[in-house]
């Protein structure tokens, strides 16, 4: 661990993405301010200027945030993992990149219009090594939401689902609870698909595309109004909902656990523990 100049922001990117089972570090993720000889970090969800400055006033060495700054312009490209999970589940590629679409040049508008360097800018300014860790610890969320659900059976209720997914405790001690956004508590659930860990929720387009190959319910964080509704009107299959904070966290505390084990003073804020 570490080595000449101690814990690096490099050393913990590497501690995500093994956790994670991954390789190589995903475009939704970067170290923007790099740090040597870490030892006391603040780890939220959700980093911005002002808590940056928060940072540098209680005297942490870096401030590691969950979502990404818009420094990271080329941030829809992580959909692709949306596909990859598509495909896995049986949908034909071009029907999952059809999917994809809406949601890409949603957010590729947003980028457009987006100051990307603001809060980069600020970090530099403070001199405080500064870095986001975003799929990697949605990709291991999802694997164990998979694993709790793995085996519910066809003709499982969703309530089936729900008692299955509160048995992580990130969800089950959540002050929000699991929500059957579509469908009843004693639906069927037919296969059981968790759509997470591929930069943001799947919505209306992606969750149609599940139904209409034989995936009976959907698992998301969340799920916006107006995409709940067209999916209830159409009633082709079920969806989940376990809340943003919940569903992020199952994934963010076992890492925060994991670099606390390896000598790190962690503080936990913005919804970590």
């Amino acid at each position: 661990m570490g080595g000449i100049h101690g814990v690096t922001t490099e050393d913990i990117m590497d501690w995500a993405l093994e956790i994670a089972g991954q390789d190589t570090m995903p475009i939704d993720s970067g170290i923007h301010v790099r740090g040597d000889n870490i030892r006391r970090v603040l780890f939220g969800i959700d980093v911005a200027a002002p808590e940056l400055q928060l940072g540098k006033d209680i005297g942490v060495d870096l401030v590691i945030a969950h979502h990404p700054p818009d420094a990271l312009v080329n941030f829809p490209k992580i959909f692709e993992r949306h596909v990859d999970l598509m495909v896995g589940a049986g949908i034909p590629e071009d029907r999952a990149r059809g999917a994809i679409e809406p949601m890409t040049e949603r957010w590729q508008d947003r980028f457009h219009s987006a100051n990307y360097d603001h809060v980069v800018s600020v970090a530099r300014l403070l001199n405080l090594p500064y870095m986001n860790i975003h799929n990697p610890l949605d990709e291991l969320g999802r694997q164990r939401m998979a694993a709790a659900v793995a085996g519910i059976k066809a003709s499982q209720p969703l309530q089936d689902v729900i008692a299955a997914l509160n048995t992580l405790d990130e969800i089950k001690n959540a002050p929000i609870e699991p929500q059957v956004a579509v469908g009843s508590f004693d639906s069927p659930a037919g296969r059981v698909m968790v759509v997470h860990g591929a930069g943001t929720n799947g919505g209306y387009e992606i969750a149609r595309e599940y139904f209409d190959h034989g995936i009976g319910t959907v698992v998301y964080i969340h799920l916006a109004t107006d995409a709940r509704l067209k999916l209830h009107n159409e009633a082709r299959g079920n969806v989940i909902v376990v809340g943003h904070l919940p569903g992020d966290l199952v994934g963010i505390e076992p890492f925060a656990a994991l670099m606390r084990r390896r000598g790190l003073d962690v503080i936990g804020f913005s919804g970590i523990a």
